[in-house]
């Protein structure tokens, strides 16, 4: 579907800017006009990580006048195997400046504007209001959704971009012109079901790929030319090397862009996306130990039954001494109860303590009622107890 250019083309191009842009002038869909509406555009990144830095860079080597960031985070190693807009000199430091760095370093013509704080349903309207087409590269499902509310409410289009190990998903939704992120996905996914990249990991990149389809198709959107993938999801599956495409209707029962909406106003993210479900807070509620608790356990010789429910290759990396490795995916089939102890307490523990979480709520129902959790995981013991060994 063609759609109208979203923005209106700024009055010139300087000497220096027809010179730097000189391969987009001679291109006939983009031309003269073309570069102007770019210069005069105003488009946001959510997020300076994996995906937004492959965007932020791109966007600013097209000449889009002005750039917002979102990002409240600090650089960190091991951000850098796919968040290419930072560099080994900026771990410690501010996403947003790091970033901003970068930027200005491929084009000092552009004008960025940091909002170094967490998006949040009391700060998105504002934010969103100052620019014409927002980019989405976040990586969790409450933040998604948060996103497109506030893009229906404030009819903005905006770009999203999903990764996860080989796999990549890119649409741009606009309630205007066709479904939105709602549309797609009426309900997040049960708490747990769907691993974070911290989790399941990302090949590094696979964030160029499809960071590089969100800047196509903003750059369609703002000049108007093409056919934005409005309508139309692209799946890429890197191990393939195989693009598909899945058309998306509206949905006439979309709660938030459909005809009879009964979300008019932004709601609790979280809780709607229960980042940790009901039944894991209730099991969890009195059944969590500290790391430092657990080092007293081991050094105490208590009778204990330390299990890890992270993932194979994840064990590899780091682990708790002791720790028996049975990924989450066992308990919920229901195979791995028969083979614990009975005799022992089970200590459970995963990442950082979600995932273990779910699995002390499967073995609480199973009759386990005195397991328990690590808050904070593996991390936590290696911040707390093993600071020589590596996280990731």
């Amino acid at each position: 579907m063609s759609l109208p250019p979203l923005v209106e083309p700024a009055a010139e191009l300087t000497v220096d800017e027809v010179r730097r842009y000189s391969r987009h002038l001679i291109i006939p869909d983009v031309g003269m006009d073309g570069q102007k509406r770019l210069k005069n555009a105003k488009v946001l990144a959510v997020g300076a990580g994996g995906l937004g830095s492959p965007a932020l860079m791109y966007l600013a080597a097209a000449g889009v006048g002005t750039l917002g960031i979102v990002e409240f985070d600090e650089v960190d190693e091991s951000n850098l195997q796919r968040q290419i807009i930072h560099s080994q000199a900026d771990i410690g430091r501010s996403k947003a400046e790091s970033a901003k760095d970068s930027v200005l370093g491929i084009n000092p013509y552009v004008n960025v504007i940091l909002h170094e704080e967490r998006l949040e349903a009391e700060n998105v309207m504002d934010i969103f209001s100052q620019y014409d087409l927002i980019v989405d590269g976040t990586d969790n499902f409450a933040t998604r959704y948060l996103v497109n509310d506030a893009c229906v409410l404030l009819n903005k289009p905006y770009v999203w971009g999903s990764i996860y190990r080989f796999d990549g998903q890119a649409s741009v939704f606009w309630s205007e012109h066709g479904p939105c992120y709602r549309c797609l996905y009426p309900e997040p996914p049960p708490p747990g079901m769907v691993p974070s990249c911290a989790e399941g990991g990302v090949l590094g990149v696979l964030c160029a790929s499809i960071g590089s389809i969100q800047v196509t198709e903003a750059i369609k959107v703002l000049a108007g030319v093409g056919e934005p993938l409005v309508g139309r999801l692209m799946i890429y599956d890197a191990l393939e090397m195989e693009y598909r495409q899945v058309k998306v209707r509206k949905d006439p029962d979309c709660a938030v862009c459909g005809p009879n909406a009964t979300v008019t106003e932004l709601i609790d993210y979280e809780a709607f996306c229960g980042v940790v479900s009901e039944e894991a807070q209730e099991a969890a509620a009195g059944s969590t130990i500290t790391p430092k608790q657990l080092k007293e356990w081991i050094d105490d010789g208590e009778s204990i039954e330390i299990i890890d429910v992270r993932e194979p290759n994840e064990y590899e990396i780091v682990s708790i001494p002791g720790a028996r490795l049975i990924p989450k995916n066992e308990f919920l089939m229901g195979t791995a109860l028969e083979g614990l102890p009975q005799d022992k307490k089970i200590v459970l523990h995963c990442k950082t303590g979600v995932r273990s979480a779910e699995v002390l709520a499967v073995l609480k129902s199973a009759g386990f009622s005195d397991a328990v959790h690590v808050g904070g995981g593996v991390i936590g013991w290696v911040n707390q107890i093993e600071p020589e060994k590596p996280v990731y």
